[in-house]
């Protein structure tokens, strides 16, 4: 890509927008003088070297690409103009014809990374409109994969049903650790070494499987076969409903999700 490209973030001052802009930096995809970036309130101190604006019409104009990053409910009073321009959205819900209709142009895509973007660990998934072109299209994979890897999806109930199982992030993972560090520190563990402990058994087990890029149903029954401490683990975890709530837990992102495009 050239570094002449001129990339906006509106929403560029919150976490995930300005994750992204790091990855984008870091990569060299753009140079830090042609990435343009809004704020609400007081302007961050990083990325002295990008312009920064709170005119979210004037970071538009300035930009051949706009990353919309803001929440669904402070998107619905963005009236931006942009016209001819590629948009891509990373807002939860919010249909590609409704992007569209609101911003002016037919190049219109929409994308969910997630929070692991800080780290270019992210998984981002996305879907143009009809009228992205093959040049939209390599653009969108060259943005995501500064913050890790991405897919092209088919359908935008797609999108949907992986705001939940891939745009939560660390959170899924997270709450998994809690339970553990919980059951630990009831145990009687130091909350320090419990914390420690769930922490490196998280962030080992996902290096691992990255490294391994194996099917995780192929890792449990490894240890089921084994017949050991870990597979009376997952079997008490099973039997206390475990699959059955994670279930639960992804069909409730998904309705979420589809109910936030119906407002728009």
């Amino acid at each position: 890509m050239s570094v002449s490209l001129r990339i906006g973030i509106i929403g560029g001052g919150g976490w995930l927008g300005g994750a992204i802009a790091g990855s984008i930096l870091d990569s060299g995809l753009v140079d830090a003088r042609n990435l343009c970036l809004s704020y609400r309130s007081r302007q961050p101190d990083c990325f002295p070297d990008s312009f920064w604006t709170r005119d979210n019409q004037e970071l538009t104009d300035r930009s051949d690409v706009v990353l919309l990053s803001v929440r669904p409910d402070d998107w619905h009073p963005l009236a931006v103009d942009a016209s001819g321009k590629l948009v891509i959205s990373v807002m939860a819900g919010i249909r590609l014809s409704a992007l569209s209709e609101r911003h002016k142009t037919g190049r219109v895509v929409r994308a969910l990374p997630n929070a692991a973007a800080e780290v270019a660990k992210s998984y981002t998934p996305w879907i143009g409109a009809s009228g992205i072109t093959g040049d939209d299209r390599a653009m969108v994979r060259a943005i995501f994969e500064t913050c890790g890897s991405e897919d092209e999806v088919a359908r935008e109930s797609d999108i949907d049903y992986l705001t939940g199982l891939a745009g939560s992030g660390p959170a899924f993972p997270a709450l998994l650790a809690a339970a553990m560090m919980r059951h630990a520190v009831a145990r009687g563990l130091p909350a320090e070494v419990a914390r420690r402990a769930v922490n490196t058994v998280i962030s080992g087990a996902g290096r691992l499987l990255e490294r391994r890029n194996e099917c995780p149903d192929n890792v449990v029954q490894t240890f089921l076969d084994y017949r050991g401490t870990t597979a009376a683990a997952i079997e008490g975890m099973r039997a206390a409903g475990f699959d059955a709530a994670v279930g639960e837990g992804l069909s409730a992102a998904f309705k979420k999700s589809v109910s936030m495009g119906a407002v728009s």
